[in-house]
């Protein structure tokens, strides 16, 4: 690809074979029509029937996949709107302005007939080598639609757009219907490469799942499944409790600064993980939400500097044969079943300190901890490291969406 900075609608990224090609802004009511989803229906009427596309399904993905359609029944001489290739499909409202008029185009022809949800419209391109699909689905996602579709999007508690302003916006198109399918091509090819490093990413946490399923003794056992040889004669592990194995606290009432050297790197609170100064601890630890929406749900180990609130948990200083890793381990998949179990409440809207002191939990020695919290870890690390790599990639992305498309606002401006 070549750069390209005249001062004419080009993009700045260019395929060297369409660098004397120029591009043209085009208004959507000149390029196709809105037509609108389902209309007329009740709850239902919902369930079974004939497959139409979820709103979900729209939001989700730039593409529709239209094995995952929902059902709906709609009776003879219905007067409804079927999809066909080539339609884009727009959400009209949402609860933030930056999630209004999100596009997934139709790249196949149903294979029966095929309907839209209420929520959404579709737009109908009146000619799909002037609008060629692939392309669609990355045009209505570029950064130049998302400027102009932003504009639009009105109201207080929901955000909508009105399909008379949409038909309004101008979008970027090469006057070349080549350079469309090579920009398709190169966008999608990279899809490829994230979608094929994302199932990598899902069988490692497969992978870790089977592994914290089977190096941990299930309910009622004191043994593991899965066992490194060198203990497999080791016999049960010990079964105790939180407060003998470490200590368990909360934050301080004070929110008086506590910092070393002006700052602690790390503060947990109930909700979340986020900077603010209240009590402090220099060690290896376990923190987890005392109440609120996240309560016994946010389950994080640090082994360093930081903070936490009041009405968060700090399980430390562990005993001498105790690794704090392997307790972290232990519980991170099932602490909050066993806060849920433990609670007398039908749904549990906060923690109290018996709820963790007492909470049982299985021992094996200390270098079978450590074997185990090593095993794991190297497998976070693995997870860390393809997660790392997606959001690379995804970033790839993102820059050739800037790059591959002209800002129609700026030209126009």
């Amino acid at each position: 690809m070549s750069k390209n900075n005249e001062n004419k609608l080009v993009p700045r990224l260019r395929f060297p074979e369409f660098r004397n090609e120029s591009w043209k802004d085009s208004e959507l009511s000149k390029l196709g029509k809105t037509i609108n989803g389902l209309n007329g229906k009740s709850s239902e009427d919902f369930g079974t029937g004939k497959p139409f596309v979820t709103y979900k399904q729209v939001f989700d993905s730039a593409k529709v996949d239209l094995s995952k359609c929902g059902r709906v029944v709609i009776k003879e001489n219905e007067n409804q709107n079927t999809l066909l290739k080539g339609d884009i499909l727009f959400t009209t409202s949402s609860e933030t302005p930056h999630e209004v008029g999100y596009a997934s185009v139709v790249l196949n022809e149903p294979n029966e007939p095929t309907y839209l949800n209420s929520f959404c419209f579709s737009f109908r391109p009146f000619s799909l080598k002037q609008l060629q699909p692939e392309f669609s689905q990355y045009l209505f996602h570029s950064p130049t639609y998302r400027k102009s579709i932003g504009v639009l999007a009105q109201g207080i508690t929901r955000f909508n757009i009105s399909k008379g302003a949409f038909l309004k916006i101008k979008v970027p198109l090469p006057k070349n219907p080549i350079e469309q399918q090579k920009i398709a091509a190169c966008l999608s090819s990279l899809d490829d490469v994230i979608t094929a490093e994302s199932k990598k990413l899902e069988v490692l946490k497969e992978h870790k799942k089977g592994l914290l399923q089977n190096l941990f003794p299930q309910e009622g056992e004191t043994v593991p499944k899965l066992r490194f040889k060198e203990f497999e004669d080791s016999g049960e592990w010990k079964v105790m409790t939180i407060e003998q194995v470490a200590k368990v606290t909360t934050g301080n009432k004070d929110t008086q600064n506590k910092v070393d050297n002006g700052e602690y790197p790390f503060f947990v609170r109930s909700q979340n993980v986020e900077r603010i100064n209240s009590y402090s601890y220099d060690g290896e630890a376990i923190l987890t939400s005392g109440d609120g929406v996240g309560v016994g749900k946010n389950f994080h180990y640090i082994n360093g500097k930081f903070d936490f609130h009041q009405r968060v948990y700090c399980i430390y200083e562990f005993e001498k044969e105790v690794s704090g890793r392997f307790v972290y381990m232990y519980f991170s998949q099932h602490f909050f079943e066993r806060v849920m179990r433990m609670s007398a409440k039908n749904s549990v809207d906060s923690v109290r300190m018996a709820m963790i002191t007492e909470m049982p939990i299985l021992i094996p020695s200390k270098k079978e901890q450590q074997k185990i919290a090593d095993t794991l870890s190297s497998i976070d690390n693995l997870i860390n490291a393809q997660s790392q790599k997606i959001e690379t990639l995804k970033l790839h992305k993102k820059g050739l969406l800037q790059g591959l498309f002209p800002d129609v606002n700026e030209h126009n401006g």
